[in-house]
């Protein structure tokens, strides 16, 4: 198991809200705040219970780490519900990353298709296993470089959990500040860990029509 941590998610502001209508609700969660609650009674504080303040109608449809900043959309009615976990589930729908990496990546862009399962004596941490692992790929595209760093763009294909950030570690590149996976210079060089969910497209539950909702990168 991976040691106690501190919960001190970030208030300010307490809920931002990229957009809401009759079926959907869009927000932009910061890095430190759980999606969902922790089974402690001092991890109750996460943005499912911030949005039903102000939205007691909402429901959770996807997660994103406590440690991963950007995008998570819930949905606002029971049909939107099944709607969009459906989309989730079928892979119908889109979503982009952008992380920054330790090192200097030479290629501009390449897929990582590496299976992905519990470190169950070290859990919450993933690992790679060919034989019990399930599928994970995704692809990924080089923004910019700096001497020790470099920007990338990810599109998970698959949802696996930490899939980023594991399949970053194998390329030989940790996502800078990732405390699960990350060591040294590569831990040191962030307070938080440089993994955002830029933008995330569906098929609106009403019409159908594909939107893209985004999330401004928080980090320079």
């Amino acid at each position: 198991m991976i040691g106690a941590f501190v919960y001190e998610p970030p208030t300010n502001p307490f809920l931002s809200v990229i957009h809401v209508d009759d079926d959907i609700l869009v927000l932009n969660k910061p890095s430190g705040l759980l999606t969902v609650p922790g089974k402690a009674a001092e991890h109750s504080d996460c943005l499912e219970a911030r949005a039903l303040e102000e939205f007691p109608s909402a429901r959770i449809v996807h997660r994103l780490d406590m440690d991963t900043s950007g995008v998570v959309i819930m949905a606002m009615r029971a049909d939107a519900h099944r709607h969009l976990g459906l989309q989730f589930e079928r892979r119908h729908t889109s979503k982009t990353y952008v992380a920054d990496v330790f090192g200097v990546i030479e290629n501009e862009q390449g897929e990582i298709d590496l299976p992905l399962r519990c470190d169950w004596p070290n859990r919450p941490k993933q690992m790679v296993d060919h034989e019990q692992g399930r599928k994970a790929l995704t692809k990924w595209r080089v923004i910019n470089r700096t001497e020790t760093s470099t920007r990338v763009e990810l599109t998970p294909i698959t949802g696996r959990s930490h899939q980023l950030r594991v399949h970053m570690l194998e390329l030989g590149h940790p996502i800078l500040g990732d405390r699960f996976y990350a060591s040294g210079d590569a831990l040191e060089a962030s307070e938080r860990l440089q993994l955002h969910a830029l933008s995330l497209t569906i098929h609106h539950p009403t019409g159908g029509e594909r939107v893209t909702f985004e999330a401004p990168l928080p980090f320079q």
